[in-house]
């Protein structure tokens, strides 16, 4: 089990927090029946942010899991993390 780092996660939260304020704005722009533009644009942005929590969640995890007694294996984790994104 990798145990995420709580300093790396509070920009993580930061943008969650962000995000989770921009789905309600989508919700609103729906209720007030908005055009359809504005609707996607901003889920657009919502996807975004959702995204980059996530990668920088798995990065984080990445450096943990990696660690070794020698500190991180930039090498190995560079590696991972390019291959976690190509499928992604």
């Amino acid at each position: 089990m990798v145990t995420l780092d709580p300093d790396d996660m509070k920009p993580v939260i930061n943008r969650l927090r962000r995000a989770q304020g921009q789905i309600g704005g989508v919700i609103r722009l729906l209720e007030e029946g908005r055009d359809c533009t504005d609707v996607v644009t901003q889920l657009s942005a919502v996807n975004r942010a959702l995204d980059k929590a996530g990668f920088a969640i798995v990065s984080s995890g990445l450096r943990e899991c990696l660690m070794g007694p020698d500190g991180v294996d930039e090498d190995a984790r560079a590696a991972m993390e390019k291959l976690f994104l190509t499928l992604a």
